[in-house]
């Protein structure tokens, strides 16, 4: 693990540690971190493999001495009638004041997958009953929603239709209510050319009340849309010069007001691992080598604490999820 840092700079990256060294399943992948009063809560999904039927959605929470707690599974796709499903992206999220909610989806494929919850009130310790969403709301689809200033919720998400090659299409789903009723608002497609396939957006927050999104496409490049009333509307579906091997990102916008990105810097392959920063959500510099050897590293989330250092984890080799602190005053540009 390297970094790129300024010559006599210190180096950004604080601490790195797996959440776990061994578990009762062979992969994981696709975590989610969050911070709650008692401390970080990390999520993921484990099993044989992705899409089995024994692929469930595990938990960690991490102790007073930085150490992890054994995983634990929260959450399975296990139906009325026996039959099970696989589950996929596990999101944590703090929708209501103190109460943690935990994404996620269940079905056979991402085509045919529905939206999950279940929510816990002391840290992710317990957990109520899980929880089906509303017919066409899936929550957020990977990464984690953002508060805005009024109050609601507004989560990133998108969907893949059942034609051959599927399509891709992004949407938004905003709750003003603690996530008891949600609406959904979908981006134009272009008035010309051809629709670019994207989904699992991420969404920053501009210093003038803009959201911009980006994310993961199709097309050899990241995606970007933005809207100015508060994700009410969007502008189509553009690209970004930042390349994307079709793999998932994440983002956020710090309290500096920079504009953090953990994504694979390249074409093709999930390695390596790089972090970008930006100031103004079209022009990124790649800062951080977080793994540059072969193997997958792939699907990050990224979140800021309370003491504003940034905690990244990540799929290691599909084998483990990797957890990495970074201090972002010590990040370039």
């Amino acid at each position: 693990m390297g970094s790129l840092a300024l010559d006599g700079a210190l180096p950004p990256i604080l601490a790195t540690q797996f959440i776990f060294e061994k578990a009762p399943f062979a992969s994981s992948h696709a975590s989610t971190i969050v911070e709650t009063r008692d401390g970080l809560v990390a999520a993921w999904f484990g099993g044989s493999r992705e899409g089995a039927s024994d692929v469930g959605i595990w938990l960690a929470r991490q102790q007073g001495d930085g150490r992890w707690t054994e995983p634990q599974e929260v959450a399975n796709g296990v139906q009325s009638d026996g039959t099970r499903y696989p589950s996929w992206n596990p999101v944590l999220f703090e929708v209501g004041q103190s109460t943690l909610t935990l994404f996620y989806k269940v079905g056979p494929t991402p085509r045919t997958w529905w939206g999950m919850l279940r929510t816990s009130s002391d840290g992710g310790r317990t957990w109520g009953d899980a929880r089906r969403l509303p017919d066409g709301v899936l929550g957020p689809i990977k990464n984690k929603p953002v508060r805005l200033k009024d109050g609601s919720v507004i989560a990133g998400s998108s969907t893949e239709s059942d034609e051959t090659p599927s399509a891709w299409r992004v949407h938004f789903e905003i709750t003003r209510d603690q996530g008891a009723t949600w609406s959904i608002v979908h981006p134009p497609l272009p008035q010309s050319g051809p629709a670019i396939d994207a989904i699992q957006p991420s969404i920053l927050v501009h210093s003038d009340g803009t959201l911009q999104a980006v994310g993961r496409t199709r097309s050899g490049r990241l995606f970007e849309t933005r809207s100015g009333d508060q994700g009410q509307s969007w502008t189509p579906i553009s690209l970004l010069e930042l390349p994307n091997p079709n793999a998932g990102i994440d983002a956020l916008t710090m309290r500096d007001h920079r504009h953090v990105m953990v994504y694979n810097h390249a074409t093709e392959g999930r390695s390596p691992l790089n972090v970008a920063i930006s100031k103004d959500g079209s022009t990124w510099k790649n800062v951080l080598t977080l793994e540059s050897e072969p193997g997958e590293y792939s699907y990050p989330a990224v979140i800021q604490t309370s003491d504003s250092r940034l905690h990244v984890t990540y799929t290691w080799k599909r084998l483990r999820i990797k957890h990495v602190v970074i201090d972002p005053k010590r990040l370039p540009f």
